[in-house]
């Protein structure tokens, strides 16, 4: 199989050290110009491995990220946004990281190079088939993550991946990969660039249609958030009133009462 490593390859600039500040933001503008267009070339698979998500969490399964370094935090980062943004259970969507909790912050020195952790993580959370297990590695080659999908696919438990070289090691051992392929970066390997914006637009995408999938969005509003702090308990009182016609002070007592937008409306339209 022919690979080759364009998320290492030299950057296309030069004497960086040597620019201005505008010239600098210039330059990694007109780079980060090319995420969504490398993006919209994947849709298709994309597509399909977010039926295959879908699925599976209708079924009663999980969703599962697993990676590395930045991979692994905006796997953490997405996965810890699905409770307070779409009102489902915590552990329905679990991000794992190469070197546990303390990675997130720090990285732990070669985490990344254990080729049995990823599934022994993953068997912390008695991963089974009803599950989908999505790594995300940038350079495709990581072994704590290869590792855990081909430990997987052993179980035959459903696989995707997120990679930005095309025909990496990580594509063999998934299910439905998503290679996006950005190029070089400014920095010459700093992955955390083109690669990690390529990676979290996809996280976004992969969430955000399963939960409208599942019915966790109405209309266009997320009515199954969580009232966590007072800016939500503003937006959902919003909602009501313009989705109920009523007055603030009822929208917010109705809201406070309920604790859901969703059980609010419910109520409302059944006389309660």
């Amino acid at each position: 199989m022919d690979f080759t490593k364009t998320t290492e390859q030299d950057s296309h600039y030069n004497h960086l050290e040597k620019k201005s500040i505008s010239d600098l933001l210039i330059s990694i503008n007109k780079e980060d110009e090319t995420v969504p267009k490398a993006i919209k070339k994947a849709l298709p698979e994309l597509e399909k491995l977010i039926i295959e998500v879908v699925t599976q969490l209708k079924s009663g399964g999980r969703l599962f990220y697993i990676g590395a370094g930045t991979s692994g935090r905006l796997g953490i980062l997405d996965a810890s946004e699905c409770p307070p943004t779409f009102g489902v259970p915590q552990g329905l969507v679990v991000g794992l990281i190469a070197g546990g909790d303390t990675a997130i912050r720090k990285a732990v020195e070669f985490a990344e190079d254990d080729s049995k952790q990823g599934w022994q993580d993953l068997e912390n959370y008695d991963v089974n088939q009803k599950d989908i297990v999505i790594g995300i590695a940038a350079s495709g080659t990581t072994p704590y993550v290869i590792g855990a999908l081909k430990a997987c696919q052993l179980q035959r438990i459903p696989t995707g991946c997120i990679t930005c070289n095309a025909k990496s090691p990580i594509t063999k051992v998934s299910d439905h990969p998503i290679e996006v392929v950005v190029g070089p970066e400014v920095v010459t390997g700093s992955s955390r660039m083109k690669a990690g914006t390529a990676q979290k637009l996809i996280l976004n995408m992969i969430t955000t249609t399963a939960m409208i999938q599942l019915g966790h969005v109405k209309g266009n509003k997320m009515v199954d958030m969580q009232l966590s702090n007072d800016k939500l308990v503003i937006r959902g009182t919003e909602i009501l009133m313009n989705e109920l016609q009523i007055e603030a002070g009822k929208a917010k007592a109705l809201l406070i009462k309920h604790q859901s937008v969703r059980a609010a409306i419910n109520a409302y339209e059944n006389g309660n």
